[in-house]
């Protein structure tokens, strides 16, 4: 971040000062919101939620090192040298500092929202850009009414573009994040089924999703998942509009996909400038979309063939989204706990059973906020393992109890259903055995990164 002084910051967010510091020329380079990891003179960012309130580390951060924070409420005492500002809503306070920092740069931003697959998508699109230009990205998938101003707020004089990665799970929150970062380029990824508990329907979530074209740049492009028909019930949008996948009407097209049977997919793709063939570091079928949709990107900002081939090669997933670990005695864990839905569980199932194991086997837990659908939502993804060949399945939770039932009748041929992790940590020994490739997935909420390790303990280094 590059430095702001607080009579600027102070105009920004309409604060107030408090106490008796009045150095207002006191220059700030950095924004934090954990008081944990606070560095010497950050200004701090007390956010409050439900379960928490950051106003109870207010001491604790400036005691840390920052030299000031903002505050919704007046003080009992006022640390001296510390700069106190009071704003009506530290969070909104947040958003406003960040938008007027982001005016500061003028660079293009592509903006990507999703059902399944924005991390990855982000991921894939920042490695084809980076190819050219210098990136910001959002780190992980900080992606919320946090994440994203803070993403921004690591803008520097250096960067050339931004590639941000828009999340929700209610009406409403894409609109707010359209709203700062007016996107240049919109991608939406595909609609399914993630927080339909909150949307009732796939209709509603596709709505939600749209709403990152409500503060688009007039010269928006529009980057969408052409096999997706809920996406293309958008046409005519006022954009120019492109399509991605593997339909004839696609403009970015992946023809003769197949895997090379340990960790790359290949295809060739054809865009209205090139047709090449195209190595992907992944694996799985849907890594096609982020692929087409990264080289729609970066035929947009002008990257040749090879930089785009390329860029595609260098990509390296987020942590926990199919990471591959080899192990010792030819044991495979594909390790995929970050988050889960049904479209993201059958896409990673898709995974396991296109390896050349000679055995296949799924650990999977919960998907949560599903609602209503939930059980028949789990059952469907065990319906697709007993279709897709999986030999073993240890399911983890009370809802994945649906997805074993659903498996035992759909015939694979061995199903553990745990009720725990503790459970799962006993049976695990008896179905990992030389020449196995796992599965490990589950909904961020289940904490499956714990059965990753434990399979680590439980197998040899490679």
């Amino acid at each position: 971040m590059e430095p702001m002084t607080l009579r600027e910051i102070l105009d920004v967010v309409g604060g107030r000062m408090l106490g008796e510091f009045d150095d207002l020329d006191r220059p700030i380079a950095r924004v934090e919101t954990d008081s944990r990891t606070i560095h010497e003179g950050s200004l701090f960012i007390p956010l409050s939620g439900e379960r928490f309130d950051g106003h109870a580390y207010i001491n604790a951060a400036l005691e840390g090192g920052a030299a000031g924070c903002f505050t919704q409420r007046e003080r009992e005492s006022y640390l001296p040298g510390k700069f106190y500002i009071k704003v009506p809503n530290t969070t909104r306070a947040l958003r406003d500092l960040a938008k007027h920092y982001k005016s500061k740069f003028p660079i293009p931003v592509v903006a990507i929202t999703g059902s399944v697959g924005k991390t990855t998508t982000k991921d894939m699109v920042a490695a084809v850009l980076g190819e050219k230009y210098k990136v910001l990205k959002t780190e992980g998938n900080l992606n919320n009414d946090i994440g994203v101003p803070m993403t921004l707020l690591r803008l520097n004089r250096e960067h050339e573009l931004a590639v941000l990665e828009l999340g929700m799970n209610h009406a409403g929150e894409i609109d707010y994040l359209s709203d700062l970062v007016e996107p240049d380029v919109a991608l939406i990824t595909n609609i399914g089924d993630s927080h339909i508990e909150f949307f009732g329907s796939r209709e509603k979530i596709l709505e939600a999703k749209s709403e990152i074209f409500h503060h688009a740049k007039a010269n928006c492009l529009a980057i969408l998942n052409g096999d997706d028909p809920l996406l293309r019930s958008l046409a005519p949008l006022p954009f120019q509009t492109v399509w991605c996948g593997m339909g004839e009407d696609c403009e970015y097209r992946a023809t003769g996909v197949h895997s090379d049977g340990g960790s790359h997919m290949l295809c060739e793709a054809r865009t209205p400038r090139m047709s090449c063939p195209v190595e992907i570091p992944a694996l799985g079928e849907h890594m096609v979309y982020p692929t087409l949709m990264a080289l729609a990107v970066g035929e947009h900002f002008g990257l040749t063939q090879k930089e785009m081939v390329d860029g595609v090669l260098h990509f390296a997933p987020t942590k926990m989204r199919m990471n591959i670990l080899h192990r010792g005695d030819n044991i495979t864990i594909l390790n995929d706990t970050y988050n889960a839905n049904p479209q993201s569980m059958r896409a990673a199932v898709e995974v396991l059973a296109s390896t050349k194991a000679q055995r296949k086997v799924a650990v999977l837990g919960d998907m949560f906020e599903l609602g209503p659908l939930a059980p028949v939502l789990h059952a469907g993804v065990g319906e697709y393992l007993g279709k897709s060949g999986i030999q073993c399945l240890v399911t983890v939770g009370e809802l994945s109890r649906h997805i074993a039932d659903a498996a035992r009748q759909s015939g694979v041929e061995e199903v553990y259903c745990c009720p725990d992790k503790d459970n799962a940590r006993q049976v695990l020994p008896q179905v990992i055995q030389p020449n196995t490739t796992v599965l490990v997935k589950a909904s961020r909420g289940m904490a499956f990164e714990e059965l990753v390790e434990y399979l680590k303990s439980i197998t040899k280094p490679e």
